[in-house]
């Protein structure tokens, strides 16, 4: 009888290999497949109830709002009187003061926090600056919202004292400064809000320009760019989406921010072109006069302003979505 060949004999390795390997894709046992089928449930149930939460709370909002709904209409988002004793309420001071002071916040914050993101994610400083200053920034978001409003009643206020005075003496006839301050204010809040924002704004860009594939910076820096053509035009286009993703949660952090605006914007509703005047927010009004309402109409108006706030927050982040979409496409055509 022949032996087999030395040149045959891996071939015979290879199939007593493939016959080891060899998956009864037939068997009966559904185990693993009912596992799978119970996770994808578990998960679409998940995903549904958060959905189901949502409009829960738009319907319970919306339910308690009814009847400053029926009584005002539309024209409650332009009136300007609050009025508890006379029953008449409007919310457009409320509005006008959380919208200043969430864009002066945000006028103030994406500037600092980018630098700062910048700092820390570029070869600036050593790595021994880097990493701690980055935790330092971080550390804020940590602090209590009331241990903020504290510290700007007893530290904030008095250090800005003389920088509003000297915005009301040299530039009071722009409208923006024409009113002699008080100490808090509109100014204040604002400067607050950027503070407690910055760290949001900071920590995700960091993270989105760490992201970034190194390959990039190399290749535009062997073509002659310098460090700050390739940042201004290599790695900031690139990671806009995730710098405005991070805008906009700071910008709703600052929307919705209470305690430690209503310690430091002097709780006033009025409406004023001057940023040293006071004003007031929705999440102000709605900390300080729900747990004494008593009226069911004015139970109902402190309604309707949150259902605006609600209202608001959504349109920002919905708008929010749409811009990320668009420079997404934009920074990779490809997609």
């Amino acid at each position: 009888m022949t032996q087999p060949s030395e040149s045959a004999a891996p071939f015979s390795r290879i199939g007593q290999t493939s016959s080891l390997l060899e998956v009864d894709i037939t068997t009966t046992d559904t185990a693993p497949l009912m596992v799978d089928r119970g996770f994808t449930w578990l998960v679409r149930t998940l995903a549904v109830s958060v959905v189901f939460v949502l409009f829960w709370m738009v319907g319970v909002i919306l339910n308690a709002a009814r009847p400053a709904l029926q009584e005002y209409g539309l024209a409650f988002l332009w009136s300007q009187d609050w009025d508890i004793g006379g029953l008449t309420f409007g919310a457009l001071p409320y509005v006008y003061g959380t919208l200043v002071t969430s864009v002066m916040a945000i006028g103030l914050a994406v500037p600092i926090g980018l630098a700062v993101a910048l700092l820390t994610s570029e070869n600036f400083l050593p790595r021994w600056i880097r990493f701690p200053l980055a935790f330092l920034v971080e550390l804020i978001a940590a602090i209590p919202s009331v241990i903020i409003g504290l510290w700007g009643i007893f530290v904030l206020i008095p250090f800005l004292d003389p920088v509003q005075f000297w915005l009301f003496d040299h530039l009071s006839w722009i409208p923006l400064f024409s009113t002699p301050p008080y100490g808090p204010g509109l100014f204040v809040a604002g400067v607050v809000l950027a503070i407690m924002i910055l760290p949001t704004i900071a920590a995700i860009s960091r993270d989105v320009l760490l992201a970034l594939p190194k390959e990039q910076r190399t290749a535009s820096r062997s073509l002659g760019a310098t460090q700050w053509e390739t940042i201004f035009r290599i790695t900031l286009p690139t990671a806009s989406p995730g710098i405005l993703g991070a805008i906009t949660l700071a910008l709703g952090r600052a929307l919705g921010e209470t305690m430690a605006v209503t310690m430091v914007i002097g709780n006033s509703p009025v409406i004023s072109a001057s940023l040293l005047n006071l004003g007031y927010t929705i999440p102000a009004v709605l900390a300080n006069e729900f747990g004494e309402a008593l009226d069911p109409l004015h139970i109902a108006s402190l309604m309707y302003l949150a259902l605006i706030l609600f209202v608001l927050t959504l349109l920002v982040n919905i708008a929010a979505t749409l811009i990320v979409q668009r420079f997404g496409r934009q920074s990779h055509p490809l997609l």
